[in-house]
């Protein structure tokens, strides 16, 4: 009778939150604009895509 050697290997896999978290370009929500208004609830905030590239989200 022959010998079988079985090597089971499992790997580990770590799931991080940012990983499943949705994606959005911002330049979508503004329709190719530099702005957009989010609402939240009751709430209306104001997306700004600045000159620089940077975003500034207010109320």
């Amino acid at each position: 009778m022959g010998w079988a050697l079985v090597v089971n290997i499992a790997r580990e896999t770590t799931i991080r939150p940012e990983d499943t978290l949705p994606i959005y370009e911002a330049t979508d929500l503004t329709k190719g604009g530099d702005m957009a208004r989010i609402k939240l609830g009751d709430q209306i905030y104001t997306l700004r895509i600045t000159r620089a590239g940077k975003l500034i989200l207010t109320k």
